[in-house]
């Protein structure tokens, strides 16, 4: 299981908020039904890393359908092999560490 974390930015719109297209994004997340946490940066999607690369391409395309000539994504993906690694595991992993 890998990890991704995935902004897409659409540039050139005609109001310097994006959130509509944001929701247009997560909506596209939603119908895929993959496990996903949206934060106010970006959005951190779990599956394997095959399935992750489609994900990323389809979500920097949707902004584009909505009109948008210019789009700026950037993804990170962790693939740790040697263990299941899910959404929460790091977070929860440094948190025991602060006890």
């Amino acid at each position: 299981m890998a990890l991704m974390s995935i902004s897409v930015v659409p540039l050139g719109t005609p109001t310097l908020s994006i959130g509509d297209y944001i929701a247009k994004i997560v909506r596209t997340l939603d119908e895929g039904e993959v496990k996903y946490k949206l934060t106010d940066m970006g959005t951190i999607v779990e599956g394997e890393a095959r399935h992750l690369f489609k994900i990323a391409h389809k979500l920097h395309e949707t902004p584009f359908t909505e009109g948008v000539l210019r789009v700026i994504t950037t993804i990170e993906i962790d693939d740790r092999r040697d263990k299941e690694v899910k959404l929460e595991d790091k977070v929860k992993s440094v948190r025991a560490r602060l006890k």
